[in-house]
């Protein structure tokens, strides 16, 4: 059977059966049998789909994609989108509050990347972003039991979006069913957070049914679910800065140490409605909402050593220091929420064998923060103080003579700020496909697809930042609650806690003045729209199946914000905006050859974009009283990458694969930060050259690298009950540089240089047991002036256990352990893995609870 045979087909109904039997088994007659679309498979199945399903589609599809599904992974303890997306080939994790977060795609950071819900594109919801671009989805608020099956495209075929530079990662949501037959997934569950020993809430419920019509066929479909994750997370962290070029010991000496305890309170949520209604095989229209996000809050107690920065060689100690600090104490008590939703309606009909779709959808990320106290106390006796952070860098010794840091006594109040933040990202899609059946090349299923899209985008930040008046001098004694805190594994001890009700109702009682610069300095009004159109022909000769296109994408932007000077002794706010307006073009070619049914090459040259960051090509713009500019660049060309893939994949039964490829991206016009001696703007009278921080284009990057995947199931190969086993191993090894400084070379930002997961399987009915271990080597995590100082986030090595018992045909337990090797997250300052300044544990998640199908 040919490729184009098939690969290429999009029109007719499609079948379970179908997709089952393709994919249980890599002979040429059930390979003959295959499903003629098993990625629509995977749509139409979303609620319900199986490993084998995802694997004939991932070896069908023309082109390079990845697919996990629901079913994997409820295998192990991942409780957002973006820990499932990790145990994929060629991603990367990058976690915060000990939950994944952003996900990059072959070392490229994500905010080059896109994400898509059902196939539109989601906005940010986070401000923050692992580039500062601010466009990277955070997807730690997107909860597993939201999501049918997740597919990670690697190379675009023109039909998609080029904005994906490093691949796009589509969330396919939980839809209507296929057949007849009404179906109800629950789980509910519970678990501790062994840090806090502290409780877990999980739920998850998805019911399904067609209705309507006559006979055993029904038109109209429905679908509804909802999930929920609420934990009550803790944080220990240490954090410390470095004086640079100390005689006494070069490059140890702090200029400042904390002890941090943190306590989290997550509330995730998800829910949807598909609306469906196909009278026939040729014609459907659908109607779907989703909403999905948390509200979080967070008390962060800190103990502050203020060191002096000019220690001078502990006489006792040749590892240690001798310095002078004072003392503070601080808390900071934050509420936010975070939300994406999701509004589609659309159809398809398929008329004399064309096939014509079309959609328009409405999509909206917010951010709103309607409160962050910072308190903080302060201690203004000197202490002499002693620390070692050579000896176990990890666990640098503290220890103060002349005041007891952790003794509430000596503190007061010095003051309580408080920003509350908003923005509101929200975008309209709209697009119609033409698919038109040809015979030039007489292969089946050959085809001409044609199509337009619009995406219409607008975004708005802005910020309040507040200072409280008239604060009395509070002693630090009438202001905490609770016992003393030993955290840290017992290294640290911060001593009672602040307690953020008294600090709520004394700001509460007190007059509050706004700081109109910083205010004025955090608006945006941006507004982008990209049209687009594309062509593509696919088609092939015998086993060799080629699809080859083009995809047009016009770009119209405007950027507003505000230019504020405050070398006046009043400062001056002048609102300005940038109009942005270029056009891009993207060919892409991809083969496809079936040296056997079951052994697929692959080939493909594809063109994508990443447009600049809305934080770095803001027309936002600060002049400081000396004269100092902070500002974007309106003027950022996007970057553009030319991307290279071949790759070798055999298929294995039941849903295995060994599989290699090589992969090579080359970028052109990277954006970098900058830092020059730039013209002043025009404000106020003042002009000449003024020391400027801004981005940036790099002429050209590069990442490159080996991506191999291995996934085998031992049941025809092992007897008896050691057919349950199988392992699963995936690699990536990727090669990257830029011009990080004017003459200096690094790896880009975010890029570790291997990735791996790695699995031990037993599924052999009734029980699944699965051990996941995850790894990710160093990447630089921050640009600053230098290599000695830039951030590094150090590698990290994870173990997680998932274990399933089947107790009867719809009811099944589940028990699942989460970071085993309580993994710390760690930065340090330089490559270098002993100058450690931030380091922070989450401990072990244990979850347990049931799960009923029927």
């Amino acid at each position: 059977m040919s490729f184009v045979g098939g690969a290429l087909a999009t029109s007719g109904t499609v079948h379970a059966a179908a997709a089952d039997e393709a994919a249980s088994s890599p002979d040429e007659s059930q390979h003959q049998a295959r499903t003629p679309d098993a990625l629509e498979e995977v749509t139409v199945l979303a609620q319900r789909t199986t490993a084998e399903i995802a694997r004939a589609a991932q070896q069908q599809a023309l082109n390079l994609i990845n697919l996990t599904t629901a079913d994997q992974m409820e295998k192990l303890p991942d409780i957002n989108t973006g820990e499932a997306i990790r145990r994929v080939p060629g991603i990367s994790l990058e976690t915060d509050t000990g939950e994944g977060r952003y996900v990059n795609i072959r070392g490229l950071d994500a905010d080059l990347n896109s994400t898509t819900f059902g196939g539109l594109r989601l906005p940010p919801t986070n401000n923050s972003s692992p580039s500062g671009a601010g466009r990277a989805v955070a997807l730690d608020s997107i909860p597993i039991g939201f999501v049918g099956a997740i597919t990670v495209t690697k190379t675009n075929l023109p039909e998609q979006d080029a904005e994906a530079l490093g691949g796009t990662i589509d969330i396919t949501p939980k839809t209507a069913p296929a057949d007849g037959n009404a179906f109800v997934d629950l789980k509910l569950g519970t678990g501790l957070e062994v840090l806090r020993h502290t409780w877990i809430t999980d739920g998850a419920v998805t019911a399904g049914t067609r209705f309507g019509g006559s006979g055993d066929y029904h038109p109209f479909s429905i679908l509804v679910t909802a999930a929920v994750y609420t934990d009550r997370r803790g944080v220990d962290d240490a954090e410390a800065g470095f004086t640079d070029a100390q005689p006494a010991v070069a490059d140890k000496a702090f200029s400042s140490f904390e002890q941090r305890y943190y306590n989290y309170h997550r509330e995730r949520h998800g829910y949807g409605v598909d609306l469906g209604y196909q009278p026939d095989a040729d014609n459907k229209w659908y109607v779907r909402y989703y909403d999905a996000g948390y509200s979080e809050t967070v008390l962060r107690n800190r103990l502050i050593w203020g060191l002096s920065g000019t220690p001078s060689a502990d006489p006792v100690n040749p590892n240690g220091f001798v310095d002078t600090a004072n003392f503070a104490k601080a808390l900071r008590d934050e509420k936010e929420y975070l939300k994406s939703r999701v509004f589609a309606l659309g159809g398809k009909n398929i008329v004399d064998g064309t096939s014509i779709d079309y959609h328009v959808g409405y999509t909206k990320g917010t951010y709103e923060k309607p409160y962050d106290l910072n308190s903080t106390f302060s201690n203004p006796a000197t202490a002499i103080v002693h620390y070692d952070n050579t000896t176990y860098p990890n666990w640098p010794s503290v220890a103060a003579t002349g005041v007891t840091p952790t003794d509430p006594a000596g503190y007061t109040l010095q003051g309580i700020s408080n920003q509350a933040q908003h923005s509101d990202d929200h975008e309209w899609g709209i697009g119609a496909n033409v698919s038109v059946p040809t015979d030039l090349t007489g292969a089946p299923n050959e085809n001409v697809k044609f199509g337009v899209n619009a995406r219409l985008r607008n975004r708005v930040a802005s910020a309040v930042n507040l200072k409280a008046n008239n604060l009395p001098g509070l002693p630090l004694s009438q202001a905490v609650s609770g016992n003393d805190i030993l955290f840290y594994q017992g290294h640290y001890e911060n001593g009672p806690q602040i307690d953020a009700n008294v600090l709520r109702a004394l700001y509460a009682g007190s007059t509050s003045s706004d700081n109109l610069v910083a205010d004025a300095s955090s608006y945006q009004n941006d507004k982008e729209n990209v049209y687009a159109v594309y062509g593509q022909y696919a088609f092939g000769f015998g086993p060799l199946g080629l699809i080859a296109g083009a995809r047009v994408e016009n770009t119209k932007a405007t950027y507003a914000a505000n230019l504020v000077d405050s070398k006046p002794a009043v400062p001056t706010v002048t609102p300005i905006s940038q109009d942005k307006s270029y056009t891009n073009f993207f060919p892409s070619a991809q083969a496809r050859y079936e040296f056997a049914p079951d052994l697929i090459g692959r080939a493909a040259v594809s063109a994508t974009i990443a447009r600049p960051g809305f934080n770095q090509v803001t027309a936002s713009t600060s002049i400081d009283p000396s004269g100092s500019v902070s500002t974007g660049n309106p003027q950022l060309k996007p970057v553009t990458a030319t991307g290279i893939d071949l790759s070798i994949e055999k298929y294995l039964s039941h849903a295995g694969i060994v599989s290699i490829g090589l992969f090579d991206k080359e970028i052109k016009n990277y954006i970098v930060t900058q830092e020059a001696n730039l013209p002043l703007p025009a404000q106020d009278g003042f002009v000449g050259l003024a020391k400027t921080f801004t981005f940036a284009n790099a002429p050209k990057a590069r990442a490159y690298g080996v991506e191999a995947n291995y996934v085998e199931h031992f049941s025809d190969v092992l007897p008896g009950i050691w057919g349950g086993f199988g392992v699963s191993a995936n690699w990536t090894w990727v090669q990257s540089s830029y011009e990080i400084r004017p003459g200096e070379n690094s790896v880009l930002p975010s890029t570790s240089k291997n990735t791996g997961n790695a699995a031990l399987l037993y599924d052999l009915h009734p029980v699944n047991l699965s051990l996941g271990a995850y790894y990710v080597s160093r990447n630089i995590f921050g640009v600053n002036s230098s290599a000695a100082t830039d951030v590094w986030a150090q590698d990290r090595f994870s173990v997680d256990f998932g274990s399933q018992y089947q107790v009867s045909e719809p009811f099944s337990v589940y028990f699942n352990a989460k970071n085993l090797t309580n993994t710390a997250l760690k930065f340090t300052e330089g490559r270098a893995a002993d100058r450690v300044i931030q380091r922070e544990f989450y401990g072990v998640t244990l979850q347990a609870g049931f799960n009923l199908k029927f």
